[in-house]
């Protein structure tokens, strides 16, 4: 198990690149950590130059929550966290307080603004969500001064904007996806999911489920909207009643899906708990 350097502030992590002339791979959370965070670590670790150390970063991002209380509830659990990143082979972990990330107060000027790619499916949403995830993350890629990067496909839309900010801005780091970890019943990790009873869980398991049914059926032949359809049904059929968004969108999420290159996307809300997926269809 690897030694772990904590670091709270921006001169913290300036000496910690310093002292040391090796490439950096960055794994941006806001913590409540899970395996599929210990995944992201072993990708950045697997999947750069050797010699390569992986600093991660825990930062409950204020301004990415549409509400306070979803702010408030959100999951913090630092001590199980260091834990977690310690044994996944982590070298290091930001653990910066607000003020750190931002000094002059939480209205940037200019924010990062997400564009098109922003405005639909989770953006539509939660209107201002992706305004202040892309602040957050241009943020910390100027801290951190990483050559790597590494995103969970779970949130597919959020990978696909930071890809497109680094594209428009040029910044020197390179963005990777990493396969969505899940658990046995096939239901996507998530830090949410601890606030879920046993009932609660039951029914997210029907998620995995409906995409695949939904997979099937498009590469069977039906239209996006009929497929769509059928999984609204089947969510209703399962007690699943608010459904925020399911579609089928091409990888791109702007071009007309086809069976070759198309995925499904589902938010849906369970006890007051918003979750989401998505599902590359098989081509």
């Amino acid at each position: 198990m690897s030694s772990l350097k904590l670091l709270t502030t921006v001169g913290d992590v300036q000496s910690w690149n310093n002292s040391e002339a090796t490439p950096v791979a960055a794994v941006l959370t806001m913590g409540a950590l899970h395996r599929g965070h210990a995944e992201l670590i072993t990708h950045a670790k697997a999947n750069t130059p050797p010699g390569t150390r992986v600093i991660a970063t825990i930062f409950v991002n204020p301004t990415q929550f549409n509400s306070a209380s979803d702010l408030d509830q959100y999951p913090r659990s630092l001590d199980a966290d260091l834990a977690l990143l310690k044994a996944a082979g982590a070298d290091a972990v930001f653990v910066p307080d607000v003020g750190q990330i931002y000094p002059a107060g939480l209205k940037v000027n200019p924010p990062m603004e997400p564009g098109a790619l922003g405005e639909i499916l989770e953006g539509n949403a939660r209107p201002g969500h992706f305004r202040g995830m892309l602040t957050v993350v241009h943020r910390l890629f100027e801290i951190l001064d990483a050559d790597y990067s590494f995103f969970g496909e779970k949130d597919f839309q959020q990978l696909a904007l930071v890809k497109e900010m680094v594209t428009e801005l040029a910044m020197p780091i390179e963005i990777f996806g990493v396969p969505t970890v899940r658990d046995e019943s096939g239901l996507a990790l998530s830090s949410r999911n601890r606030r879920l009873s046993s009932s609660g869980l039951e029914l997210a398991q029907h998620i995995p489920v409906v995409m695949e049914l939904m997979s099937q059926a498009f590469t069977s032949g039906e239209s996006a909207r009929e497929c769509e359809q059928v999984g609204r049904e089947y969510l209703l059929g399962q007690g699943i009643a608010s459904i925020e968004y399911l579609e089928i969108r091409a990888s791109d999420l702007i071009s007309p899906p086809v069976p070759a290159n198309a995925r499904i996307f589902i938010a849906v809300v369970i006890e007051d708990i918003r979750l989401i997926d998505n599902l590359e269809i098989a081509k």
